[in-house]
């Protein structure tokens, strides 16, 4: 079964400060308590709308244990692979 652990409040408040240090607009639908369900909404500079949202324990690389969120954007039909916080916020904030 596909845990979500790892996205501990720590992990959470770093991907806020990284987003908010990226000068983006975001929120979160309060289901920290609930991992599976919790959900960023970010929007990028060009008005986009993105959905950041934690890895499941097996998407995960035991070498890269920071790279636990992953961001899909409806509008673009992408999805990025399982990224650090800082590398989530400037694949939405850098993406043309």
């Amino acid at each position: 079964m596909a845990t979500f652990d790892h996205a501990t409040p720590d992990r959470c408040a770093q991907l806020g400060r990284a987003l908010t240090a990226a000068g983006l607009t975001w929120s979160e639908n309060g289901c920290q308590g609930t991992l599976q369900y919790l959900t960023y909404t970010v929007t990028d500079p060009h008005g986009r709308t993105w959905q950041v949202t934690p890895a499941t324990n097996f998407q995960i690389s035991p070498s890269n244990p920071a790279q636990i969120w992953q961001a899909s954007c409806g509008e673009l039909a992408t999805t990025t692979p399982v990224l650090s916080a800082r590398k989530v916020t400037e694949h939405i904030k850098d993406t043309p």
